[in-house]
């Protein structure tokens, strides 16, 4: 698994597969003939393409790309925040972080300035806090912009379920939005919390910690994903499977790749063909796309032939993949 990733370019994907589209709004970027807009839950054309790139909804506003440069659109694709930006990112929290001028600031739903652009790095809100760096550390800053957990860490993620993973001499551990080390930096790597539980990386093996820092699953996977509702991918010898909170497989290892359970469905990867499978380990899409998103807000993004589309829990496409 990677580590958690602040910087905000790194949000900001290449045309893809953009797995965190829709949250308040719930419309989908689509792709027509090389020009992005967006649909509605019923595959609805309500953005006309006309962007270079467009991104996920959040908030009720989607990052666009016009030219070289980003900005925000509404629902019905008015443009809301005139793109300025050499990036942005999703709104998080009322906010969202862009980049300009080589530094990062972020911006209020109506495009101002709420905090100037003065941040090497800059990620999402949550509990109140983002993760930030200047020059080589990073701290985490409330929504005024002023450091409220001091840049002291080598690399650090987002708040998730209260803690957040940071990382101090090569080691990964775990602070409160107060930025005590809740759990002590002792981990090769450590990813957000989820069900109640952290997968964390220790002697090349993966296992998962609670929030107390004790170890409930022993480090033995090849790679490990996050618990939702009692169930988390996990590899072993180069098969993906999925373990509950004792650390016993309750779905075998079969599969090349494996994500987290999302509205009760995963996306599995075999003989390099995603599909979906329930809770139970049985197929509900069979494979058949070249690449998948997980399900959110009643969708699932795909991709054919490096045509993106959508499907629903059924696997009936709701838009067609285009390109």
């Amino acid at each position: 698994m990677k580590k958690p990733v602040v910087l905000l370019a790194a949000m900001v994907t290449a045309i893809g597969l953009h797995s965190s589209f829709a949250a308040t709004g719930a419309l989908y970027p689509v792709v027509v003939e090389k020009r992005w807009g967006f649909v509605d839950k019923a595959g609805n054309l309500v953005v006309n393409p006309q962007f270079e790139l467009a991104e996920s909804f959040a908030n009720g506003a989607g990052a666009v790309r016009l030219g070289k440069r980003w900005g925000y659109v509404d629902a019905t694709g008015k443009v809301v925040v005139n793109p300025q930006f050499d990036a942005a990112a999703p709104f998080s929290s009322g906010l969202a972080a862009v980049k300009f001028g080589g530094r990062y600031g972020y911006v209020d739903l109506d495009g101002q300035y709420v905090v100037n652009p003065q941040f090497d790095a800059a990620g999402p809100f949550a509990d109140g806090r983002a993760p930030a760096k200047l020059k080589r550390t990073y701290g985490y800053v409330d929504k005024t912009g002023n450091f409220v957990i001091n840049p002291q860490f080598d690399s650090a993620g987002p708040f998730a379920e209260g803690l957040a993973a940071v990382e101090i001499s090569k080691r990964w551990g775990f602070v409160d939005p107060a930025g005590k080390l809740v759990i002590n930096p002792q981990f090769d790597a450590a990813e957000a919390f989820s069900g109640g539980y952290a997968a964390i990386k220790l002697n090349k093996r993966w296992g998962f910690v609670d929030k107390t820092g004790k170890i409930v699953i022993h480090p033995q996977f090849d790679a490990a994903g996050s618990f939702v509702k009692g169930l988390a991918p996990a590899k072993v010898s180069d098969r993906w499977g999925y373990v509950d909170s004792t650390g016993k497989f309750a779905i075998n290892p079969q599969f090349d790749a494996a994500m987290a359970f999302s509205e009760d469905l995963a996306a599995v990867k075999l003989a390099k063909r995603w599909g979906y499978i329930n809770r139970d380990g049985k197929y509900v899409v069979n494979p058949q796309f070249d690449d998948a998103a997980p399900f959110l807000n009643g969708l699932a993004q795909v991709k054919v032939s490096k045509k993106l589309g959508y499907i629903d829990p059924t696997g009936r496409y709701v838009w067609n993949p285009t390109d």
